[in-house]
């Protein structure tokens, strides 16, 4: 059996290198998985491997692990995807975007906007970001913090919108992490891993049943302190717990209580400079940041060589310290085989602590145009102090019963829920960050001082919510699956801010001559919002045979003001006094419809399961101004994202299991103004072609070999400047597609013992992971490394 390793994420290629890749992975199946092997595996959801098995791993999910979806997953009418703990284990990965990395058309594109750089699982899905909607256990977790996948059975992607699930959504759907449970068995595994990049990791898995099996405790811990492969002086340090325990096990009533701690302490990537990138122009950089330069230096500019992908300009001073706590008891009761009830009372909550240095926000300095290196680029901090908290208590009841010769799948509950979020004002003091070297930035200088000065915003939302689902089996060919939701919110923000001007103010809801108070006065602002969302979903489905289905669903849901994202970044709870903006109450919530029509198939004695469906999604009630009349605002915006997706998941033969997806999609402003740098109507951060791939062979009983293919394509950046006069800065208006090849392979040394090498990005491509919304800096892919894990199991 194979367990850990490490690598992030990149992204394949664009479209025309897509059809290549395809082919290239076809070749990579060949190569890297044979035909030889043994019997089957099924861990399908065990974590832990108590037994060695002598088959291929078991990638397929039968079902969600709410009881919302009624249906086993080949039979719900709906495009979900689930990342399995044997995936995880497989490839290595320790966070939930590095996760993601199995599922096309899922990912962290963008860097920020602004000057503020994005931190942690900033997830973009189907062309909107997606931050915002990321569950533990169908409770929103809430932070733009990254989140460690050592206490985690399997992440679910629900793509579509989510609203009749969970209420305030993306547009386009939801990630859930599956949280690992106390469970009646014995069993303890314990990993140990070192590889490049100084990388070094240590976790632990225990399980002890009780009393017989009808209680049991459950300890997974995790330790961390890592380089990142190709990037200087970039660090992951973290540290977590779980410990758990379930009592009832084996009974009709259970109760389960978990708890988690993670603390963080890591140096950010604020990115690197895009001198040299293909699409950075010399001429349009030093035109945009001055218009006295020489052609000379334009020139210059324009051939200069790409900047180093290695190099780090943040200061000795930049951090990131996270802390994040959760408790959570969940009580189940069967009162028959079709009749049980769940109820979860959560409390959870996170800190987040950054000073994130990165280059410039203009053209470098030349200082010698002959002589590269000594040219200068200018730095820039973006800094946050943030806690989120949530108190939560939801109750289910899901039953089957039969009337007038129909069959009934419903599932009904309550959630009542509170939702804290305050954002700590900083006031800076100290010497300016000096600027950086271009080609040999000096980290040793020290930040700005940042200490909090009281101009908070505070913001909360209380929500009732009540949902019911039915799924109507008619007959064995057909079912009809319908779904609403009601939540009443009531969201309140309370920000304390300084006036700093006599005009239209930024920082202020109007300038200080218009409050009548003069410059430098502490004013507040405390809009509130109420209401009540309506999300629902239709399904159909038809079943030719008993191994498959085709389906079409239709679905709405809502996002109320104060929880509508921008296009490269996430927004919780954050109203706005600004008249324009999408998150002022006074503006009508976002709204989201989508039609999906597909078809799933279980084939090879239903261990694998094929899927295909077309997909539209419309968001409307865009804000949208009137480029005549700029006091003319409305919702009469809309954006649309349509497309395709594959999926392939499962075992092909005993020996051989395989993960795959293709995702084609086209995201596009219907009316309103552009967003991408170009002025087209396609939205920025929404590659059109993704592609993935994961396999896995068991060559002899001892050793398994595997490895996978990523490609995405090419990706437009952000606005800089307004929808009429862009700003032409030279940087990249897209970015190029690439591909990624990882590997695997795992020996079983004796009963207990296995060693496990991951090789990712076995080519060492260069590429453009995100990119900031001016442009003017990126975070590299993760270059070439390699893990070594060893893993204890008895």
């Amino acid at each position: 059996m194979a367990y850990i390793k490490s690598r992030k994420h990149g992204q394949p290629s664009s479209p025309a290198p897509l059809r290549t890749n395809l082919i290239g992975a076809a070749v990579l199946a060949t190569l890297v998985l044979p035909a030889g092997a043994q019997t089957t595996e099924s861990q399908a959801q065990l974590p832990v491997v108590t037994v060695r098995d002598t088959g291929a791993a078991d990638y397929k999910t039968e079902n969600l692990s709410s009881p919302k979806f009624t249906q086993p997953i080949v039979d719900t009418p709906q495009t979900i995807s689930v990342v399995p703990a044997q995936i995880m284990r497989e490839q290595g990965v320790t966070t939930l975007t590095e996760a993601l990395r199995a599922v096309p058309g899922v990912g962290t594109f963008g860097l920020g906007e602004n000057g503020n750089t994005q931190t942690g699982d900033a997830i973009q899905m189907r062309g909107f970001n997606s931050t915002n909607s990321i569950y533990v256990d169908g409770v929103r977790d809430l932070g733009a913090i990254t989140r460690d996948v050592f206490n985690t059975e399997s992440v679910e992607v629900i793509k579509g919108p989510s609203g009749s699930d969970y209420g305030r959504t993306s547009p386009t759907g939801s990630i859930n992490m599956v949280t690992k449970q106390a469970k009646s068995e014995d069993s303890f595994t314990a990993s140990a891993s070192v590889g490049t990049a100084d990388y070094k990791r240590g976790s632990v898995d225990w399980n002890q049943s009780l009393f017989g099996g009808s209680s049991a405790i459950r300890l997974n811990a995790m330790w961390l302190d890592s380089g990142v492969d190709g990037r200087d002086e970039v660090k992951n340090k973290r540290t977590g717990i779980a410990p758990s325990i379930a009592f009832g096990l084996n009974s009709p009533t259970r109760v389960f209580v978990n708890t988690l701690h993670v603390e963080q302490n890591n140096t950010p990537d604020g990115g690197v400079s895009t001198v040299g990138l293909p699409g950075f122009s010399g001429y349009s950089a030093i035109a945009a940041s001055n218009t006295a330069a020489t052609l000379a230096n334009a020139t210059a500019l324009d051939k200069a060589k790409r900047v180093n992908s290695s190099n780090y300009y943040g200061t000795k001073d930049d951090h990131e310290d996270v802390t994040a706590d959760m408790a959570t008891v969940r009580f189940e009761h069967d009162f028959s085989a079709d009749t049980k009830l769940n109820n979860t009372l959560r409390w959870g909550k996170s800190t987040q602590d950054y000073l994130i240095t990165a280059p410039g926000g203009s053209a470098p300095t030349l200082v010698n145009v002959n002589a590269p290196s000594t040219w200068t680029i200018g730095r820039s901090a973006s800094t946050r102090d943030a806690e989120n908290e949530i108190l939560t208590n939801q109750l289910n009841l899901s039953t089957r019963f039969a009337t007038a010769g129909l069959e009934h799948s419903l599932s009904t509950g309550v959630e009542l829920t509170r939702e804290k979020q305050t954002i700590f004002g900083l006031t800076s003091s100290g010497t300016a960050v000096p600027a950086a070297n271009l080609y040999n930035p000096d980290s040793n200088v020290s930040a700005l001082n940042y200490k909090r000065n009281g101009l908070d915003t505070e913001s909360q939302t209380d929500t009732v919510a009540a949902y019911i689902f039915d799924t109507l089996k008619i007959n064995d060919q057909w079912m009809l699956s319908a779904g609403l939701r009601l939540d009443k919110y009531k969201t309140t923000t309370d920000s304390t801010l300084v006036c700093v001007s006599t005009g239209t103010n930024a920082t202020g809801p109007t300038g200080c001559s218009t409050l009548g108070v003069p410059t430098g006065t502490v004013i507040t602002t405390s809009p509130e919002d109420e209401g009540t969302l309506r999300s629902y979903k239709l399904g159909v489905l038809y079943k030719p045979a008993p191994n498959g289905s085709i389906y079409a669903n239709y679905a709405i849901s809502q996002s109320p003001p104060g929880d509508v994202a921008t296009v490269t970044a996430a927004q919780s709870m954050q109203l706005s006094v600004t008249g324009s903006s999408a998150n002022n109450p006074d503006m009508k919530p976002q709204e989201a419809a989508t039609i999906e029509v597909g078809t799933k198939w279980e084939l090879v004695d239903r261990k694998l399961l094929l899927s295909t469906a077309l997909f539209r999604t419309d968001v409307s009630n865009e804000v949208y101004i009137d480029p005549l009349n700029a006091a003319d605002i409305s919702q009469v915006g809309k954006k649309r994202v349509q497309g395709l997706e594959v999926g392939l998941v499962g075992q092909v033969t005993n020996d051989w299991s395989v993960s795959a997806g293709y995702s084609k999609m086209q995201a596009k402003i219907i009316k309103g103004a552009p967003l991408s740098n170009d002025l087209s109507d396609d939205m920025p951060y929404a590659p059109t072609d993704a592609f993935s791939v994961w396999n896995t062979v068991r060559v002899t009983p001892a050793l398994t070999v595997g490895g996978g293919l990523r490609n995405v394509s090419g990706m437009k950046k952000g606005l800089e400047g307004t929808t009429t006069t862009p700003t032409k800065n030279g940087t990249p208006e897209i970015t190029e597609g690439y591909s990624v090849i990882d590997l695997m392979a795992n020996y079983d040394i004796g009963k207990n013992l296995s060693f496990q090498l991951n090789v990712n990005n076995v080519t060492d491509e260069e590429y453009v992971a995100r990119i900031q919304k001016s442009g003017w800096r990126y975070v590299p892919g993760e270059a070439r490394g390699a893990r070594l894990t060893m893993n204890y199991t008895f």
